[in-house]
């Protein structure tokens, strides 16, 4: 991949058609994959956060290549200054949860600040025909 441009797992408002999309929106190269991480939603409010614990499952939620203005632009939206810094979200290097190949950054809460799960969703299929649940926001 080019060094310029990266992943970034999205999964609520910067998804296409949602209201943050516009931030990202002009930043993107290329098509935006669907894809899962292992994670769990937990409901903010206007928006939804990812936490990666021991109760995790599977988010759904998609691959945005983007340019690295357009990650700074990412930082700012979801406060994150920086490793080792107070921010809202940290900004942390996954994989996708089926297609390890595919890798990238997605920004999470280290906790769930006592806010309730989402819990909409449905069912998917592995590429080895297991099925498995997963959480989303749309």
């Amino acid at each position: 991949m080019n060094p310029q441009l990266v992943k970034v797992f999205v999964y609520g408002t910067l998804l296409p058609g949602q209201n943050n999309h516009f931030i990202a929106a002009p930043f993107i190269t290329g098509k935006i994959e669907e894809g899962y991480i292992q994670a769990r939603l937990v409901d903010a409010g206007a928006y939804p956060a990812a936490v990666r614990d021991a109760g995790s499952k599977y988010v759904r939620g998609a691959w945005l290549t983007v340019s690295l203005p357009g990650l700074a632009a990412m930082d700012r939206l979801e406060e994150f200054a920086g490793i080792e810094e107070l921010n809202d979200y940290e900004r942390i290097w996954v994989a996708d949860a089926w297609r390890t190949d595919n890798a990238g950054w997605v920004y999470v809460w280290t906790d769930d600040r006592d806010c309730p799960p989402v819990l909409r969703g449905g069912t998917g299929k592995t590429s080895q025909g297991e099925s498995f649940r997963y959480y989303s926001w749309i």
